[in-house]
Order: C-alpha cells, then sequence, then structure tokens
C-alpha cells in the first residue's frame, strides 16, 4: 500500500484528495490530509460579509465532512517537512511517512510584516476582508460609517484572488449609494501595480469601470507603513514617502507561504511558497513531492478556479508517479475569476499562461460573455457556491469545464 499525504484541507487539498480516493481502491493507496483546524470556509463568500450579503457561518462547513469516505483527517499543527527521508513531523511529536507528498496549505496573511499596519488602528479604523473575523468586524464598521475617506489598498503581490480588492471597491460604491451616502464618500484604491490589475485587456477595462463610478485609482504605490488609530486622520504611507490619508482603510496585507514550509530545508522559495514546474506541478525539491493551489509559485494567478485545474493535472500525476511512467505537462495556467462589478452587474475573465482575456464567450460560443459586465455573470458568480461544495470539492468532472483554458468562443481582436 502507498501512503499519500496532502498537507491542507482548503480547496487544492480537498479536491485532490477526493479525485485519488476515487482512483485507488482503498488497500491500493492511503490517503491522509492534515490542517491545523477544522473549519473549511467558503472564501469567496467573504467579500459579501461586509456589506451584510453573506454570514460567516453559512459559508463555514468541517474539513472531515468534505472528504470522501476511506480518506484519513488529522488536525494538528504541521512543524515541518524532512524531505530527504519522506516523513512530516506535526506539532504534537507524530510523525508521518509518505511515499507521496502533496503541500497545499495555501497561502497565509502576514500583517505584522507591514509597519504599523497592526498598530492602535488595526480593527477600529484598518481592516481586512480576507478572514472570517476581519470581514465581520469590517461589516460593523461600514455599518457605522457615514461619510470620509475610504482607502482600498493591497500592499504587495502575490495575494489570494486578485481581484476582490477592485470587487470590493464596486460592491463599496454600490452599498454607499444604496445608503444614499455616496456622495460623502471618497473612494480610492490603492495598489502597486502600474494599472488596476495585472492582465492589460482586463486592467484597462476596470480602470475604465473605476472612473466610471467615480472611484480614484492611485498606481505604484508601495505602501512601506500604515499610521492610524487615537482619533487621528490614518495615512498609507509609500517608501517613496507619498501619502494617501483615509478614515477607514480596508487592507488587502502580505502574503507568504505556511510557516512550516520556511521551516523545511529545501521545500520553499524565500517567501515560502513551494517551487513547481508549472506544467506538471511536481516540487524542484524532489520528485515524490508537489503541490497545487495558492502553496505554489507557478505563475498562475492565486485564484480559487487555478486550484481546481490543477487539481485534475495534479491527481493524474501522482498517479503516473506511482505507477513509473512520465508525467503530463498539462497545466497552462488557466485561470479564470467573476469579477462583481455592483448594480446586480459582475464581468468574467479567462485567461491562461500565455493569453490575455479576450472578448466573447465562456466555456464556449453560447456561454457567459467576457470581459463585459453582464447579469448573467453574476447569476454565475451566485450559482458558483453550490457548484462549490457539491461539484469542485467531491472532485467531480465538469462537463465542459476543463483544465485546459478554451479558445472555442473567444475573439482575438
Amino acid at each position: 500500500m502507498k501512503r499519500i499525504v496532502i498537507l491542507g484541507g482548503g480547496t487544492g487539498g480537498t479536491l485532490v484528495a477526493n479525485r485519488l480516493r476515487r482512483a485507488y481502491r482503498p488497500e491500493a493507496a492511503e490517503i491522509i490530509v492534515v490542517d491545523r483546524d477544522a473549519d473549511h470556509v467558503y472564501q469567496p463568500g467573504l467579500l459579501f460579509v461586509p456589506f451584510g450579503r453573506a454570514d460567516v457561518r453559512r459559508l463555514t462547513r468541517p474539513r472531515w465532512a468534505q472528504l470522501r469516505s476511506g480518506i484519513s483527517y488529522c488536525q494538528a499543527r504541521i512543524d515541518r517537512v524532512d524531505v530527504e527521508n519522506d516523513r512530516v513531523y506535526l506539532g504534537h511529536g507524530t510523525a508521518l511517512g509518505y511515499d507521496v507528498l502533496i503541500v497545499a496549505t495555501g497561502a497565509r496573511l502576514q500583517p505584522e510584516e507591514t509597519d504599523g499596519l497592526t498598530g492602535p488602528g488595526w480593527q477600529k479604523d484598518v481592516f481586512t476582508f480576507y478572514t472570517p473575523e476581519g470581514a465581520e468586524a469590517l461589516r460593523r464598521a461600514l455599518d457605522r460609517f457615514t461619510g470620509g475617506r475610504l482607502v482600498v489598498g493591497l500592499v504587495d503581490m502575490p495575494i489570494k484572488c486578485p481581484v476582490a480588492p477592485l470587487e470590493f471597491c464596486f460592491l463599496a460604491d454600490d452599498y454607499f449609494r444604496r445608503r444614499g451616502i455616496r456622495d460623502r464618500v471618497h473612494l480610492t484604491y490603492v495598489t502597486p501595480l502600474d494599472g488596476a490589475f495585472t492582465k492589460p485587456a482586463a486592467s484597462r477595462q476596470l480602470a475604465g469601470l473605476l472612473a466610471g463610478k467615480g472611484i480614484e485609482l492611485v498606481t505604484e504605490f508601495s505602501t512601506g507603513s500604515v499610521q492610524a488609530g487615537a482619533g487621528a486622520e490614518g495615512r498609507l504611507v509609500s517608501y517613496d514617502e507619498r501619502e494617501v490619508p483615509f478614515d477607514l482603510a480596508v487592507i488587502v496585507p502580505l502574503h507568504g507561504g505556511a510557516g512550516y514550509v520556511g521551516r523545511s530545508p529545501g521545500l520553499g522559495d524565500e517567501l515560502d511558497f513551494v517551487p513547481v514546474d508549472p506544467h506538471t506541478l511536481q516540487a524542484k525539491v524532489k520528485p515524490n513531492v508537489f503541490a497545487l493551489g495558492d502553496a505554489t509559485d507557478a505563475p498562475a494567478s492565486k485564484a480559487g478556479s487555478v486550484a481546481h485545474f490543477e487539481g485534475e493535472v495534479l491527481a493524474g500525476n501522482v498517479r503516473r508517479f506511482l505507477a513509473g511512467e512520465p508525467l503530463a505537462a498539462a497545466f497552462d495556467g488557466h485561470t479564470n475569476c467573476f469579477i462583481e462589478t455592483g448594480g446586480g452587474r459582475a464581468l468574467l475573465i479567462d485567461f491562461n499562461y500565455d493569453t490575455e482575456p479576450l472578448t466573447g464567450h465562456y466555456p464556449g460560443p453560447f456561454g457567459l460573455p467576457l470581459l463585459r459586465p453582464s447579469r448573467l455573470n453574476h447569476l454565475g458568480k451566485l450559482a458558483f457556491a453550490p457548484l462549490y461544495w457539491h461539484g469542485l470539492l467531491p472532485g467531480r468532472d465538469i462537463p465542459g469545464i476543463g483544465p485546459a483554458m478554451p479558445t472555442r468562443g473567444k475573439s482575438r481582436s
């Protein structure tokens, strides 16, 4: 019997565990998933919590309940990985040997790495919606907010769900209009990028939407410190000493890989992400180690769709590795994202390593419209939640939606 140990019970770890359980009879492979806590959070839903449109309790389910029968779940802190000797050491002293290791522990927020971010203003006039606790606290703050400067800023890339800060801006614009106080709110989006987004075609479209809604865009702003608290006006200060004032700030902190990666010699890079072959998802440190989702250094977006598309490729490559067969270089960086633009509309983008977001439709000629806001895309985003719980996490194949980026129905003009 082979033992496959999967570190992380989030999106990537859960769906690849379920795919592998379907592929191997119980007597052929033991599959163990390890995570530090018991709660699986539907992270895309956190975006809606600050506006009272989602409840954290309804976004959270037990991790173990998302795993197929025959998968062992171990709730424990991960201390380190001994890659040379194929062992994972857990916080309570247990050591797990493995034949294949899959790293799927995602990315962690590091607000303490930015000077002043977790200082006197934290959870008073400086918030993040990237955690359940932060999203709930921000909901209460927005309820009290009656006007002033609201700044939405990301400290640096990479981050989980790169479109989420933009979506927050659009939803905030809509939220304040519905409350009748939009004219009393100055909205600003602050980014270290040279445009609204990483992909130029989408960046132009999104910058136009920001301008059309009266949201100021501040680019190439590398936040060095956050000054807030004691009743004074807050400020974001860049490394080149530019300043953006705020009364309420919504910040996406620095991201890094899981802490145990840094304690595991050879496993991670300087940011604790796991270097992988971007097409096979095999780690560069050793052939029997793989990684997917936000945990990797692959130049794909750290979005949930990426973990889904990678999962199918990675599960197949684990099977090939254990069978002594060549791996398939089948992941092309395929990413798609719904972007809420407010007013019950959303924009959809679809791209990969080599192809910019294109106009047209997804996943085929008669699918959802690309690169333009529509009611249909908004409904698609809302429909994604049940698909996530009942289709993606169980590791089921979704007809017409595979890991390779489709080209049918798209225009390059």
